[in-house]
């Protein structure tokens, strides 16, 4: 009769669990399951215990190289400040002046050294045109704030926009026009600035005596503060007209001032040549 031999008999030899069925001993038959120790699963696949890994190495190859152009271009940035520095010894000691900027003190925008560039006989001259430069530019910042107030008053938009191309233009014009000529031809005695600034300079004085008397041309003349522009808004706002005829006191001494300006230039030239 067949018997069921119990799994759990502590006699039984053919137990799974017992110490000779990984090996398949005799005495109980070979047992269906058998175990392994558990082994490491490695990177690779292959189950290795000793797989190589592989680290990128690119953000290290790439900050290196972002060192190396940093200072690359430092050594670069150097080497052209010594150029410079080089060269700017050279014109100095060849003779040539260098114009840095220097005027005015606060803010330098302009190169301007009367006192050392210009000849002595010759720096009370320049003073004065200096001086006719620096009216022109009190006259356009105060026609600017003249037409303000007539506009603001109810005067017209367009006033504005021509009071401000007045003073943004008239400005660097005058200086690029006829004071750096004036400057330049004082400096190093030349006759083509020399004419080149009577040339412009008489042109000065034309707008100036315009600008004084403010004919009904463009806009009733409003945009410049003469004296035609003056009374006219003096009869509507006093105010507005007193700002105005202040603007054609400042406009008419320019104008006396830059034709004496012209004669005493102009007396300077003939008679040095």
């Amino acid at each position: 009769m067949y018997r069921d031999p119990n799994p759990f008999d502590e006699g039984a030899d053919d137990s799974a669990f017992s110490n000779g069925g990984g090996r398949g001993g005799a005495g109980g038959g070979n047992s269906q399951f058998q175990f392994r120790p558990a082994e490491p699963v490695g990177f690779g696949g292959g189950g290795s215990r000793d797989a190589a890994v592989d680290i990128p190495l690119d953000n290290m190859n790439g900050s290196n190289g972002k060192d190396s152009e940093l200072s690359q271009w430092q050594a670069d940035l150097k080497r052209r400040e010594a150029d410079i520095k080089r060269r700017e010894e050279a014109l100095k000691s060849a003779g040539v002046p260098m114009e840095d900027k220097n005027w005015p003190p606060f803010f330098p925008i302009i190169h301007h050294d009367i006192a050392n560039e210009i000849p002595a006989n010759a720096q009370r001259l320049q003073y004065l045109a200096f001086a006719s430069w620096l009216g022109i530019v009190l006259c356009l910042v105060w026609n600017f704030i003249a037409v303000i107030v007539c506009w603001i008053r109810g005067g017209d938009s367009k006033l504005f926009f021509l009071a401000t191309i007045y003073g943004m233009l008239g400005i660097p014009l005058s200086y690029l026009m006829w004071y750096r000529p004036l400057y330049r031809a004082m400096r190093t005695d030349s006759a083509l600035s020399f004419g080149w600034f009577f040339l412009c300079y008489m042109l000065h004085i034309g707008f100036c005596i315009i600008a004084a008397i403010a004919p009904p041309i463009v806009f009733k003349g409003k945009s410049l503060t003469g004296i035609l522009a003056a009374i006219d808004t003096f009869s509507d706002n006093a105010l507005v007209g007193i700002f105005y005829f202040v603007g054609f006191a400042l406009f008419s001494l320019e104008t006396v001032v830059s034709i004496w300006v012209l004669q005493r230039v102009y007396m300077y030239f003939r008679g040095h040549k």
